[in-house]
């Protein structure tokens, strides 16, 4: 099969996922957003440099580089173009969109009925400012990040005002989520075609758990229960492959916290032994 993979730069997951296509007797490219090109009339298709993507028989879309709006959503358009031509995408344009926004993720995970953190999304300081007195103690995000970058926990009025004045003045959105005790320890889960294919916990001396940030990862089998959460996180986002992040707090209760549609897994890959980049490929041949 022809398999291309669209990515803001070679790396090591774009490197194991040319390995596992290669071993698996795939003929694989490497292509760049940047690079997308779309031709409407005479010769009409989708390029990036070289490589007529039309002709691709899968597309797996990994990260996009940051840009400007125009140039964001000129190559989400790309991927959706893709889908509605016939080409398969992993994960599809629409998967990708819910869950890099982190209010329509929390948005789609209350919907399925699933147990999220108390959060307040909106543009008003006055309204945040109340949230925050409810909660007492939370986490501000921004509304498109990942890997710990730009969160802030505020326990005190003075520094919620601040954090969340600061959001208002650049026209930025405040996302402000009740902080859940967890003792510096919280799962990643990866579903894969609707099965938990590997997970890890990651414990960290801080309250971010991010293995970006060094946490450490070790390897973890899934209740019954908690891989349900998972693969039900993943099905509310429409993501064919994702990593379904699960907090337990101290009071027995579990939250799913966020779902990465375009998910790294070097941390989990080296905890785990287990050839995610092979699964992936596999997926996106099937």
């Amino acid at each position: 099969m022809r398999l291309v993979t669209l990515a803001a730069r070679p790396g090591w997951h774009t490197e194991e996922l040319e390995r596992a296509a290669r071993e698996r007797g795939h003929q694989h490219h490497l292509c760049r957003y940047e690079d997308l090109t779309a031709l409407l009339g005479a010769g009409s298709g989708l390029r990036a440099g070289a490589v007529a993507l039309d002709d691709a028989d899968a597309v797996i879309a990994r990260i996009i580089p940051s840009g400007t709006l125009e140039q964001i959503i000129f190559r989400m358009d790309a991927l959706h173009r893709l889908s509605e031509r016939g080409v398969r995408v992993v994960n599809t344009a629409r998967a990708i969109e819910r869950s890099v926004d982190k209010f329509w993720t929390s948005a789609l995970l209350e919907q399925a009925g699933l147990p999220t953190p108390e959060t307040v999304v909106t543009e008003s300081l006055e309204e945040a400012l109340c949230a925050f007195r409810r909660m007492g103690d939370a986490i501000v995000k921004p509304l498109f990040g990942s890997m710990g970058l730009g969160l802030v926990r505020v326990s005190d009025e003075d520094t919620a005002w601040r954090v969340c004045h600061a959001v208002e003045q650049i026209g930025g959105v405040i996302y402000l989520q009740r902080f859940i005790p967890h003792a510096g320890r919280d799962v990643r889960a990866f579903v894969i075609d609707g099965k938990v294919f590997g997970a890890i916990a990651r414990t960290a001396d801080d309250w971010r758990t991010n293995v970006s940030r060094g946490a450490r990862a070790t390897r973890v089998e899934l209740s019954p229960e908690w891989a349900d959460l998972a693969v039900r996180a993943a099905v509310a986002l429409g993501a064919e492959y994702a990593g379904v992040d699960l907090l337990p707090g101290t009071d027995g209760c579990t939250f799913v916290l966020e779902v990465n549609g375009i998910p790294g897994w070097e941390g989990l890959q080296k905890a785990t032994g287990l050839d995610v980049a092979g699964a992936i490929v596999d997926l996106a041949a099937g």
